[in-house]
């Protein structure tokens, strides 16, 4: 009993850890894959390095965006972070 009590601490520390910093991040992860999944042609979007366009053509695993200009850049579609449909 008493190794328990000793213990305690210990158990609590990880249980707090657990939930306020492996929990929230596993649920962002999970809203990033999703956004990224449900991506369409249309969709405006920021890349992680700050590139601001408009999805051109989409495949599997890769994204045609087009910028501003006009010009078309190819991403790999885990490199988008935001997605916003304003039109």
């Amino acid at each position: 009993m008493e190794t328990l009590i000793g213990l305690s601490p210990i158990l609590l520390m990880f249980v707090i850890f657990y939930f306020l910093l492996i929990r929230p991040q596993q649920k962002r992860q999970k809203a990033v894959r999703e956004m990224q999944s449900n991506l369409q042609k249309g969709d405006s979007i920021v890349t992680i390095g700050g590139l601001h366009g408009e999805i051109h053509a989409i495949d599997e695993n890769t994204v045609i965006i087009q910028c501003g200009d006009g010009s078309k850049l190819t991403y790999d579609r885990a490199a988008i972070r935001d997605v916003s449909n304003n039109e």
